[in-house]
């Protein structure tokens, strides 16, 4: 669990960054290999500690959150928004509440981890400490408990962990990070496609039981090489096991590329992507195939993929400066921390103070 929430009151203000992923989806709850960053837009909870229960309230939601901090189910909380800090709250069990606001800048629903922000952000305003991982193992087990989707530790740990400047390779097995510049001359670019996605009602679950069907048979996917999947008989687990395997492999030609400034072999392996994620892995939907054939015919467009887990959401393009005027444009930037703490004794560098 980690060092103890602070029981420090006072005023507090935390903020977390939502996160992009350039390749590497569907990859982490078998503990592969992903290629996130963190974003220069996020979510800000700000309020006072203290008291016996959390509320807070969004000019984004008509109702407030109010928590006991002695809440059993999580997922029983209402309004649905307020099952993410109540899996917050469930599992750091803080020893004093907080009555305050959340703003943000991600748009809801749109593949930006919003999710993951608010709950990294609801920690680190409740008192949450230690270094970026433990803190992300921490608000996974609080999204799990709040949704029932079985997610992986991808969103949760691009947000605390973010570098900026980087993009950041994890081996969700290993749970080990490697920073990766992403060159000057190019833009992130991330395009809603205005399909709402909601992965508690997707068929998220489905497939990560798939996976596990798989390995059932092959062994771990993460160990696979190309070609391995061939010993699955059923065709729908043979393509799951495929997306993944493969998936892997583009994540390391990915980095490699992205590192040594190479966009056109970085572009071809998001183009396959979001192929294998259409065609194996059956998340895409014709709208997003339809926006990224659009982005990527766009002259300075180097590759377009779906990001996150897909059924709607964004799509993500690397692109040449200027090349593209939808969307927004951006940049990867530094992990939670707080940016208001209630002591002079609390940590100014939130997460972000961890080891990487």
């Amino acid at each position: 669990m980690g060092a103890p929430p602070s029981d420090t009151e006072g005023t507090v203000a935390a903020f977390a960054p939502g996160r992009v992923n350039l390749i590497g989806d569907h990859t982490d709850h078998t503990g592969g290999l992903v290629l996130p960053m963190a974003i220069d837009l996020g979510t800000t909870v700000a309020g006072q500690r203290g008291g016996d229960r959390v509320v807070l309230r969004s000019a984004e939601e008509a109702e407030p959150a109010v928590v006991s901090l002695d809440i059993g189910e999580p997922a029983g909380a209402e309004p649905p928004w307020a099952r993410y800090v109540a899996g917050v709250v469930a599992e750091l069990r803080p020893p004093v509440g907080l009555t305050g606001t959340v703003a943000t800048t991600l748009p809801v629903g749109s593949g930006l981890s919003s999710s993951a922000a608010l709950e990294v952000a609801v920690a680190l305003a409740l008192g949450a400490e230690g270094p970026p991982l433990v803190l992300a193992e921490l608000c996974q087990r609080a999204e799990q408990r709040a949704s029932g989707v079985p997610c992986g530790i991808m969103d949760q740990l691009a947000s605390t962990a973010g570098i900026d400047g980087h993009a950041l390779l994890i081996d969700c097995h290993a749970r080990i990070i490697e920073p990766v510049p992403l060159p000057d001359d190019v833009e992130v670019v991330v395009v809603d496609s205005g399909e709402a996605r909601a992965l508690a009602g997707s068929a998220y679950a489905e497939r990560r039981t798939e996976c596990e069907a798989a390995e059932a048979i092959i062994g771990p996917l993460r160990c696979c090489r190309p070609g391995d999947e061939r010993g699955i008989a059923d065709i729908s687990l043979r393509r799951r096991a495929r997306h993944v395997i493969g998936e892997n492999a583009r994540v390391r030609s990915f980095a490699a590329a992205l590192a040594a400034g190479d966009m056109t072999t970085a572009g071809a392996a998001m183009a396959a992507s979001h192929g294998s994620l259409r065609d194996d892995f059956a998340v895409s939907t014709p709208t997003l195939d339809a926006l990224v054939e659009r982005l990527s015919a766009r002259p300075g467009v180097h590759g377009a993929r779906l990001t996150g887990a897909g059924f709607g959401g964004c799509v993500v393009a690397l692109a040449s400066p200027g090349a593209l005027t939808e969307g927004w444009r951006v940049r990867p930037s530094p992990g939670a921390r707080l940016v208001a703490s209630p002591a002079p004794s609390a940590p100014s560098g939130g997460a972000g103070t961890g080891a990487r």
